[in-house]
């Protein structure tokens, strides 16, 4: 089992050495592998995070290639390594201990439901945050990363997200710029760094692109599409830095998380484990390779027994306590709300098997490539480093 590396190599320190750099302040570890002064002598700093990008899927598919040439080192994501915990400690620098966003399904006890939680709607269905009347800002309570630095910050995402609740509840200070498709993203970002007001002040600007993750999720890492994409984004960064020359821009690239590929013999569904299913409070939570269980008064044994006896070669069943124990979701004082989020039992399936379950409102949807686990290729991201 990997364990995400808190203390000096995780995209949290990566975090931490950004604001250092940017004239900010925290008592967290900074990044082993790069020095803060390489970041804050930059004039423009760019943070670009590419959804799903592991560092061995990518020494496999693109050894040669411009990322892997400029890869500095390799961190860990957190812990669960998907998108929704990783990108809020993106956009607030803390781990999942502290921000307590546990997966694509977290359970709210403040709101009385399990929420998808970026998208701001209840599980099955329904209007998001501020539509029933729910400010999201108090309602994560996070400092965004853009207000716990010195410099003006830009936050450049996709059209279809840019300004959802969620992202707005994590912009701070920071400008919000839309773009539509991979060659505006970097026109977007190209004309910050023009602005004449601008040429002789210092910022920080965080770029996001999805694309990759999501082909991944529909064919597969290993399919040709997420490997042409691949091309196709070391060719847009490469005009990138050319159109930048002279701009005095260091762009740093990493990931959330990476991705495995999975098949439908792989595929456990609760359906088929309706004894397990009885022993449950609410449905699964957290992510189909991280699953968070909530177990029913009484039902302990029985749900132990089950997850030992019936599953014990499928997945590793571990008290959700322990995990917090060792280490997995970060150090430091906890979330106030953070225990609720993760249940009475973690299920970590074993190998590339996952674990589901579906409510009466979900359609069946299969993904290929997944993520949310502990398995090197989940976990590992690449830190590349260019500068103009």
């Amino acid at each position: 089992m990997n364990i995400p590396d808190y203390h000096g190599g995780s995209i949290v320190n990566l975090m931490h050495s950004i604001i250092h750099a940017r004239g900010g302040y925290s008592d967290v570890p900074t990044l082993n592998a790069v020095p803060v002064d390489t970041l804050a002598h930059a004039k423009n700093l760019i943070l670009l995070v590419i959804d799903g990008l592991g560092a061995h899927w990518l020494a496999h598919h693109a050894p040669h290639g411009m990322l892997h040439r400029a890869q500095r080192t390799t961190l860990t994501s957190v812990f669960p390594s998907t998108t929704a915990s990783a990108i809020t400690t993106y956009l607030t620098g803390a781990a999942p201990l502290q921000h307590g966003i546990t997966g694509w399904f977290t359970y709210l006890r403040e709101l009385g439901c399990v929420m998808t939680i970026l998208t701001g709607k209840p599980r099955y269905g329904g209007i998001s945050y501020r539509q029933a009347g729910v400010d999201p800002v108090q309602l994560f309570g996070h400092t965004p990363i853009f207000d716990r630095i010195n410099t003006p910050s830009v936050m450049i995402s996709p059209q279809h997200i840019a300004r959802s609740d969620f992202s707005l509840a994590h912009a701070g200070r920071a400008e919000v710029i839309a773009y539509d498709g991979l060659t505006d993203l970097f026109q977007q970002t190209l004309q910050v760094l023009h602005r004449p007001q601008l040429r002789r002040t210092q910022r920080f600007l965080c770029l996001y692109w999805p694309a990759l993750d999501s082909i991944g999720h529909a064919q597969g890492m290993n399919s040709a599409a997420a490997v042409a994409h691949l091309a196709q984004i070391e060719r847009a960064i490469a005009n990138f830095l050319a159109a930048a020359a002279g701009t005095d821009t260091l762009l740093l690239v990493c990931a959330d998380h990476g991705q495995l590929d999975t098949s439908p013999a792989e595929r456990i569904e609760l359906a088929d484990h309706p004894e397990l299913a009885e022993c449950l409070l609410l449905p699964l939570c957290g992510e189909p390779r991280a699953a968070f269980c909530y177990v029913r008064a009484g039902k302990e044994r029985a749900f132990e027994q089950y997850c030992q006896q019936v599953l014990g070669e499928q997945v590793e069943m571990i008290p959700s306590w322990q995990l917090v124990e060792n280490g997995l979701f970060g150090f430091g004082t906890p979330h106030p709300h953070f225990m609720e989020r993760i249940g009475d039992y973690c299920l970590l399936p074993r190998g590339q098997r996952v674990i589901y379950d579906r409510l009466p409102s979900e359609k069946p949807y299969v993904q290929i490539g997944v993520h949310g686990g502990l398995s090197a290729a989940e976990l590992m991201v690449p830190l590349c480093v260019f500068t103009t």
